[in-house]
C-alpha cells in the first residue's frame, strides 16, 4: 500500500541501524538517548552567545532549524555544549616557513614551530592543510650548518609520523592535505611518495599549479623547477642558475613530462589532486588582504594561513515534496529552504565565539575575516527524488538553481547580521567588490546592500564531503554534491563480546522508494550512481554547481578501471577550462583496487580459496629426506610490495606416510626448495627460510612455523598476495604485513590445494593472479581497519573508510 504523499526523509517508519550506530558510536555524549537530546545541546551551545534578552528565541529557533535539515558538521554536532576542550572547527590551514625552528625571514613557523601548532590543533579535534612549498630544496644550501638541505618530502614523513601518534592518543583521526607547488624543484618526489604503500597514510596530497603552467602544457613549452634557497656546488655544477628575479633554476623539464607523471600517479594511485592555484586567489572576496596556497584536507575550503572551515550542510532531501511524484508532480520547496540557510548562517557565525581555539593565530585570523561555510548534502538523493537524472542537462540545472537561491540566501542573511552585529573587521567594499571576485558576480542588489551595510562573513559557502552526518543525521542521504555509489550494501560490525554481526546498509532515496511502493527491482531511468555515469557528466556537475559557490567543492571524479589513459588526463585540462578550483580522481585498478564495496558477488561460481591444514599431517620426525624422486609441486607465486609486483617460484616435495589408523597412506610436505637464478634481494633469505621450513616440515611442527611467519612484519609498508571470501560472498584482496608473511600463506595454500586434490583425486592448477579490476569489491593499500584487521582504511569523501569490510570511521 502506498504511503501518504506528504512523505519526506524524516517521516520513514523506522531508523536505519546504520545511522543508529553511528549516531552512538560518533555524536552522542553521556546521558543522551537519542537525536533530541542531541539537537538540544547544540541549540543551546549555538544560542549561548547571544545577547541574554533574546537567547531562549534564538536557541528555539536554532533547534527547528536542526529539525528541518540544517545541521553542523561533525565537530559541532560531538562537541558543542560539552565540557571538552575541542574545537568545533573541522580543519584549518597552516604555514610552514623555511627554516628548522622559530621564524623564517618572512615571518612563518619553522617546520618544528609548525609541527607543534598542527599536533595541538589535532590534539583538539582540527584537521589541517599545509602549503610545502616554502621548504627548501633538497641539495640547497642550509649556511648555517653548512649542509645540504633535505627537501619537503621529507618533512611530511615527519608530520605524517606525529600525526599517527596524535591519533592513538584519541578516537578522532587527524586528517592532512600536503601542497607542493608545480615549480618546486622537489615535485617529482612529492608527486610519486604515494606510490610506495604506507608513507603518509594521514595525507591527501594536491599540486598546486598556476594557470602559467597549464599555458606551458598547452604549448608544449619547457617549465622551470625554481625556488629562492641557493642550491648547492654540485647542483650548480650540473646547472643550477640565478634568474634576474632571484629565483634559482634548479632543473628545467618539458611541461608535458611533468604532467604525465601526476596524470600517471592519479591513474594509477588516485593521488595527487590539482589544485588551480589562480582560479582560487582570483575568484577570492579577499585578494587585496590575502594569499591562497592551500587547503583544507577534503579540498572545499582553500584558506590562507591559520584559516578554517566553519561547515554547516543543510540536508536537501527534506526539501523535496512529492519525491518521486507519487501524488502529484515533485517539487524542491525554495522558500523553506532559503528561511532555513538565513537561519544557518546566524548559527555558523555563533560557532566562531562559541568553539575553543586551538591557536590563538586561529583565533585573530577567523575574528578578522568570520568566514563560514553553509553546504549541502543528499544532491544526488535529492535529484532523483525530484525524477531528475544527476548527469543530464535538468539535473545540472536543478543543481545549479538549488546552489544559486542558497548562495542568494546566505549573502542577503550575512547582510542583516552585519547590521545587527557589525561587518567582519577586514571589509573593505571596493576590495570585496572589485571585478573578478565571487561578490562581484551577486545580483546588483545585494552588492549595493553590501556597499551600503557591509557584510557579517567573508564568505559564506562550502560543499563539503558530509561522512558520518549523512549516515546519522540524513539517513544515509547521497553524500555533499556527490551521486550515490551504491543503492545497498552489507556492513560488518564487531560487537562487544567479540562476534561480528552483519546488516544492510540502504541508500536514503532507494529505500525512500521502496516505502513509497515503488518497485526497487525495477529502479526508473533516474536512479543513476557515480560509476553509471561518465567523467565528463561529473566533472559536468561540478561546473554547474562552482559558479555560485564562494569557496570549493569537494566531489571525486569516478572514472571506470578501464577508462582509457589519454581521456583521462584530458579530464584535468577540461577542469582548468572549466574554471574548477581543483580536481580529484578515482579509478579502481589493479594496484589500488576498488573504492566501495557493494555487497554482490563478482563472480558466483568462484570458490572460496581454502586454508586448511594438510590432512593428517604426522607428527613424527623424519631424520632426513630419502633418496630418489618424490612427488611434487611447482608454484609461481605472485604479489606486489612497495616496489612493485615481484614473482618467485617455490618446489614442495611429498613424501607418502601411513594414516593414523595405518589403513591408508596419506602425503606429507617433507621440502621446500626455491630454484636458482631468481633474482632480487629476498632470494638469499627465502632460500634460508625455504631450508627452515624443510626441517620444521620433517620435525613434525610445520603448521608452526608456518603460522610465525604469518606474524613477521616489515617496515615497508603492507604486501598483497591472494584473496578471501567476505560473508556476503564477495572475494576481496588479502594484505599480509611482510613478504615473509605472504610467502607463508602462499605455502599454505599450495599444502590446502594438494590435499584437496588428493582428496578428490583432482588435478591441481596453480591459481591465477587475482583478479582486481573493476567494481565491486576489493581494498585499497592503507591503515589496519580496527573492524577487520585488513590495511584497507583509506579516505573517501573526506572520511576513514575500509574498503574490505565497509567500516566508517570518523570524518576530516
Amino acid at each position: 500500500m502506498k504511503r501518504d504523499t506528504a512523505l519526506r526523509a524524516q517521516d520513514l517508519t523506522h531508523t536505519q541501524p546504520i545511522s543508529q550506530d553511528v549516531l552512538a558510536e560518533k555524536y552522542l555524549k553521556e546521558g543522551e538517548t537519542g537525536v533530541e537530546d542531541l539537537y538540544r545541546r547544540v541549540a543551546r551551545a549555538l544560542a549561548s552567545v547571544e545577547k541574554e534578552d533574546i537567547r531562549a528565541e534564538w536557541e528555539q529557533k536554532f533547534l527547528a532549524n536542526l529539525h528541518a535539515g540544517a545541521i553542523g558538521a561533525g565537530r559541532i554536532m560531538s562537541a558543542a555544549g560539552t565540557d571538552i576542550q575541542a574545537t568545533l572547527i573541522n580543519c584549518f590551514v597552516q604555514p610552514v616557513g623555511d627554516c628548522i625552528q622559530g621564524f623564517d625571514d618572512e615571518g612563518y613557523p619553522g617546520i618544528y614551530e609548525a609541527l607543534r601548532e598542527a599536533a595541538e590543533t589535532m590534539r583538539r579535534g582540527g584537521g589541517v592543510g599545509y602549503d610545502f612549498s616554502r621548504i627548501r630544496p633538497k641539495g640547497a644550501e642550509v649556511k648555517g650548518t653548512h649542509s645540504m638541505a633535505s627537501g619537503p618530502c621529507s618533512y611530511i614523513n615527519v608530520f605524517d609520523q606525529s600525526c599517527s601518534t596524535v591519533e592513538s592518543a584519541g578516537a578522532r583521526r587527524g586528517a592532512q592535505m600536503g601542497v607542493l607547488r608545480i615549480d618546486h624543484p622537489d615535485v617529482l618526489e612529492f608527486i610519486t611518495a604515494k606510490r610506495t604503500p604506507g608513507r603518509w597514510n594521514n595525507f591527501n596530497v594536491s599540486v598546486g599549479v598556476p594557470d602559467t603552467f597549464m599555458e606551458a602544457l598547452a604549448k608544449d613549452d619547457p617549465w622551470e623547477l625554481v625556488h629562492k634557497a641557493r642550491p648547492g656546488a654540485k647542483l650548480i655544477d650540473k646547472g643550477a642558475y640565478q634568474r634576474a628575479d632571484g629565483q634559482w633554476v634548479y632543473r628545467t623539464i618539458a611541461a608535458r613530462e611533468l604532467w604525465d607523471t601526476i596524470m600517471k600517479s592519479a591513474y594509477d594511485f588516485a593521488e595527487p589532486g590539482i589544485l588551480f592555484l589562480d582560479h582560487i586567489n582570483q575568484d577570492n572576496n579577499l585578494r587585496y588582504c590575502e594569499g591562497i596556497a592551500a587547503t583544507n584536507p577534503c579540498g572545499e575550503q582553500p584558506l590562507p594561513s591559520y584559516g578554517c572551515c566553519d561547515l554547516g550542510p543543510i540536508i536537501l532531501t527534506r526539501f523535496v515534496r512529492n519525491p518521486f511524484g507519487f501524488g502529484g508532480m515533485p517539487a524542491f520547496d525554495f522558500d523553506a529552504f532559503e528561511q532555513v540557510v538565513a537561519t544557518q548562517v546566524r548559527a555558523l557565525d555563533n560557532v566562531l565565539d562559541v568553539t575553543f581555539w586551538p591557536l590563538d593565530q586561529q583565533r585573530e585570523e577567523s575574528a578578522a575575516k568570520r568566514r563560514i561555510g553553509v553546504g549541502f548534502t543528499g544532491m544526488g538523493n535529492t535529484l532523483a527524488m525530484l525524477c531528475l537524472r544527476y548527469d543530464r542537462e535538468q539535473g545540472r540545472e536543478m543543481a545549479a538553481k538549488i546552489a544559486e537561491r542558497m548562495r542568494n540566501a546566505a549573502y542577503r542573511a550575512s547582510i542583516e547580521l552585519a547590521k545587527e552585529k557589525g561587518a567582519f573587521p577586514k571589509f573593505d567594499a571596493n576590495g570585496y567588490l572589485a571585478p573578478g571576485t565571487f561578490a562581484s558576480r551577486l545580483p546588483q542588489d545585494i552588492q549595493q546592500a553590501i556597499r551600503e551595510h557591509g557584510i557579517r562573513n567573508s564568505h559564506l559557502l562550502s560543499i563539503a564531503p558530509t561522512g558520518t552526518v549523512s549516515l546519522a543525521f540524513a539517513d544515509n542521504a547521497s553524500n555533499g554534491i556527490e551521486p550515490p555509489f551504491s543503492w545497498m550494501y552489507r556492513r560488518k560490525k564487531r560487537e562487544a563480546d567479540g562476534s561480528t554481526s552483519e546488516y544492510a546498509v540502504e541508500d536514503h532515496s532507494w529505500r525512500l522508494y521502496r516505502e513509497l511502493g515503488g518497485d526497487v527491482d525495477q529502479l526508473p531511468e533516474y536512479f543513476v550512481n557515480a560509476l553509471a555515469m561518465s567523467a565528463g557528466e561529473h566533472i559536468g556537475m561540478m561546473e554547474a554547481v562552482q559558479p555560485y559557490v564562494d569557496t570549493a567543492i569537494s566531489k571525486t571524479v569516478n572514472v571506470p578501471a578501464d577508462y582509457p589513459y589519454e581521456d583521462f588526463k584530458g579530464l584535468y585540462q577540461q577542469a582548468w577550462r572549466a574554471n574548477l578550483k581543483g580536481l580529484a580522481t578515482y579509478r579502481p585498478n589493479n594496484i589500488l583496487g576498488s573504492v566501495l564495496d557493494t555487497g554482490t558477488p563478482e563472480k558466483k561460481d568462484e570458490p572460496a580459496p581454502v586454508i586448511a591444514t594438510p590432512v593428517d599431517p604426522m607428527r613424527t620426525v623424519i631424520e632426513s629426506r630419502p633418496k630418489g624422486a618424490l612427488s611434487a609441486v611447482a608454484d609461481k607465486i605472485e604479489y606486489w610490495t612497495q616496489e612493485g609486483h615481484k614473482t618467485l617460484y617455490i618446489v614442495v616435495s611429498f613424501l607418502p606416510v601411513p594414516t593414523a589408523d595405518g589403513a591408508g597412506m596419506v602425503e606429507r610436505a617433507i621440502e621446500f626448495f626455491m630454484p636458482v637464478g631468481q633474482s632480487g634481494e629476498s632470494q638469499q633469505w627465502t632460500t634460508s627460510t625455504m631450508r627452515i621450513l624443510s626441517l620444521a616440515a620433517r620435525g613434525g611442527f610445520l603448521e608452526r612455523a608456518l603460522g610465525d611467519m604469518r606474524k613477521v612484519a616489515w617496515d615497508r609498508g603492507p604486501v598483497r598476495l591472494g584473496t578471501y571470501q567476505k560473508a556476503d560472498g564477495t572475494h576481496v584482496p588479502m594484505w599480509h604485513d611482510s613478504e615473509v608473511a605472504a610467502i607463508a600463506f602462499a605455502i599454505q595454500n599450495i599444502l590446502a590445494r594438494r590435499a584437496q586434490q588428493v582428496a578428490t583425486s583432482a588435478p591441481v592448477h596453480a591459481p591465477a593472479a587475482p583478479e582486481l579490476t573493476g567494481m565491486p569489491s576489493s581494498v585499497m593499500a592503507g591503515k589496519k581497519c580496527p573492524e577487520c584487521g585488513a590495511h584497507a582504511m583509506i579516505r573517501k569523501d573526506g572520511c576513514d573508510y575500509c574498503t574490505s569490510c565497509g567500516h566508517l570511521g570518523s570524518c576530516g
